[in-house]
């Protein structure tokens, strides 16, 4: 593998569509929550600029995270010869851990640019407390993609990555996205935000089921390795039925309430439950890492199927 493919494989290409599935979910609420028609408020030039650089800002942070996942995992002894999955970059020796190392430097420099064009965008010259309040919150995201697994007390390492994956790739999120629209808070949002955040800690909590029995030889107390083979797939299904079960009620109390809008989460639902069935049928840890790529795909899937769907309606 050479030094290019190794910085592809880094980025882990097939986790990216979950952090695009947030953007996509809370835009949409957003421009809705604008009080125009979505289809109005959707090629408004200022709505385009602020999809555009959340997407890539978002893009950046899981990019950042990766790196210092691959750069953290290495020195801690997780990534080695018995983890099942793709083989690391640095684990494998292409790239040296100072080279991943700049790495995470250049992608949190890149992060904090783009977040500060978008805050810009989304703000104007207003630099009150909302912006300040947006800048911290941003670099506070960066250093809890960096210290997941780098440093000591990395918290990936006592269990707490599903609490932060749920706070920053769902209820934040979407809720952020959602404001940088809107200007404005509705505590309805929480509920969408709350789904979002149920699919993104099942992929990585499929991802810890495939590595846990490595995980616990190596120090790495994740949820899954806390839990056990059985109870880490039960909380994986809850996962799935809290993300099914809260996401309708905001579209219930809400001015979209035409049937239509209902049916879109019929083909995720499918998939989801296929993979579901799968997950309690898996009886050693590598077959999880297939259903990875089914997951962070179909949660996509499911945001953009919702942000379609309301764009119809409108």
């Amino acid at each position: 593998m050479t030094k290019t493919k190794a910085w592809i494989s880094a980025m882990r290409l097939r986790t990216l569509p979950l952090s695009f599935s947030v953007i996509l979910m809370g835009s949409a609420l957003g421009v809705l929550g604008q009080d125009s028609s979505l289809l109005g408020g959707l090629f408004q030039n200022r709505n385009w600029k602020i999809i555009v650089l959340t997407l890539v800002t978002t893009l950046f942070l899981q990019i950042l995270s990766n790196f210092a996942n691959d750069y953290g995992d290495a020195k801690k002894g997780a990534d080695n010869a018995d983890r099942i999955g793709p083989e690391r970059a640095v684990q494998s020796g292409i790239l040296s851990s100072k080279e991943m190392l700049m790495g995470i430097i250049v992608t949190s420099a890149l992060s904090l640019i783009s977040g500060v064009l978008l805050l810009l965008v989304s703000f104007g010259n207003e630099l009150d407390f909302t912006f300040l309040a947006f800048l911290i919150l941003g670099i506070l995201a960066i250093a809890a993609a960096i210290k997941y697994t780098v440093g000591k007390g990395a918290y990936g390492y006592s269990g707490l990555g599903d609490v932060f994956v749920f706070l920053f790739f769902g209820v934040l999120g979407v809720s952020g996205s959602f404001y940088l629209h809107a200007h404005h808070f509705d505590w309805i949002i929480l509920l969408p935000s709350t789904t979002m955040g149920c699919f993104s800690v099942a992929v990585l909590n499929l991802n810890n089921m495939r590595d846990q029995v490595n995980d616990a030889a190596v120090g790495k107390n994740t949820l899954a390795v806390k839990l056990g083979f059985y109870k880490s797939k039960l909380y994986h299904v809850m996962l799935f039925v809290v993300a099914y079960f809260i996401f309708p009620i905001p579209l219930m109390i809400s001015t979209i309430s035409e049937p239509v809008v209902y049916f879109f989460i019929f083909p995720t639902l499918i998939i989801h439950f296929l993979h579901i069935k799968k997950v309690l049928q898996v009886k050693e840890p590598k077959e999880f890492d297939p259903e990875l790529k089914k997951v962070a795909l179909s949660t996509f899937l499911f945001a953009l199927l919702f942000f379609v769907t309301v764009l119809i309606q409108f």
